[in-house]
């Protein structure tokens, strides 16, 4: 299992697993943070970072092109994508986390690094500047993957505070 495949395994709803998820992929801290948490606690935190801001969405499409037109052309590439390298589709979008590193797992150098450089350093970049400004201990496995991907984007400043919602920990 490459360093991508286990990335992955991180930006899927979390189980009874995501613990040692956490440690495979090399984040001890983090999973050490998220071990004081019960299985629930853990889901809902992930629900609370990834799913009610548009600004912290795994889908990456999302980051690059807003609701433009652009992003479903994107969502078709993806599509060709991960059907080209053999990535199976799950119930999430073709542009969610989990299905580009994935594809980029099965790319070989040079194309995951254009393919990095091109959408998902820059998409990587956008949602890792939103997850620390939300203060959130998931901006430690959106870091890991900004470290591990063969290309990166400058983390942009924010120019709006994120909302917090109502009854959201920040």
């Amino acid at each position: 299992m490459t360093k991508y495949d286990k990335l992955a395994r991180l930006f899927e709803y979390p189980d009874t697993s995501y613990v040692r998820y956490c440690r495979e992929a090399g984040l001890h801290e983090f999973a050490a943070e998220m071990e004081k948490l019960t299985t629930s606690g853990i889901q809902e935190a992930f629900i609370a970072t990834f799913d009610w801001n548009p600004a912290t969405a795994l889908d990456l499409g999302w980051h690059l092109y807003g609701e433009q037109y652009e992003r479903g052309e994107f969502l078709v590439r993806m599509r060709v994508e991960l059907r080209r390298y053999g990535v199976a589709e799950s119930t999430e979008l073709p542009d969610h986390m989990t299905h580009t590193l994935k594809l980029l797992a099965r790319m070989d150098d040079g194309a995951a690094e254009k393919f990095a450089r091109e959408f998902t350093a820059p998409a990587v970049a956008k949602l890792l500047a939103a997850v620390q400004q939300k203060q959130t201990p998931f901006a430690a496995i959106v870091a890991a993957v900004r470290e591990a991907l063969p290309a990166k984007a400058e983390i942009p400043v924010l120019k709006v505070e994120l909302p917090v919602l109502v009854g959201e920990d920040r």
